[in-house]
């Protein structure tokens, strides 16, 4: 049930956070939020993280990233029910990758691009614009690794 919650509440956060950024800002508007440090900004990205692959022009693009969100959904869902039983942690970690996931899903499936707008930057360097569902697949990576470690050494001393 705790699977099915995170990945609810990814999506539906993810979503909604987007949402807004459509209907309140022109694409490739940018307003500071934290003078120096932080911005809202609209920006869309065809390719994957941190725009890799976006500048391949070749309609095939498109269906790899929707394979691979899809393909990631059900390889790490099926992993999930492997673990489940190792560590109640799984759940919130592999809920919020996969929620994640479905998250930029669900904007290349409506869109065809997925909507960036968390844009961080310092002495001028800009991170790459981002979103809620990256936030999520990123926390939830390192929640898993995190669980693992502390699993390993536990099972170790035992």
């Amino acid at each position: 049930m705790i699977y099915t919650l995170v990945v609810f509440g990814a999506v539906v956060l993810d979503q909604l956070t987007k949402l807004w950024i459509l209907r309140t800002f022109e694409l490739y508007e940018s307003r500071e939020i934290i003078p120096g440090l932080f911005n809202l900004v609209y920006v869309t990205n065809t390719g994957a993280a941190f725009s890799i692959l976006a500048d391949v022009d070749s309609p095939w693009r498109h269906y790899f990233f929707l394979g691979i969100g899809l393909l990631a959904t059900i390889g790490l869902t099926i992993y999930y029910y492997r673990l489940r039983a190792a560590h109640r942690a799984y759940a919130v970690a592999l809920g919020l990758v996969v929620g994640g996931a479905l998250g930029n899903l669900i904007d290349r499936l409506r869109l065809g691009s997925v909507v960036d707008f968390l844009d961080f930057h310092l002495a001028g360097r800009h991170w790459p614009a981002f979103n809620v569902a990256d936030s999520a697949i990123c926390v939830g990576a390192v929640l898993f690794l995190i669980i693992s470690f502390v699993t390993e050494q536990k099972d170790s001393k035992e």
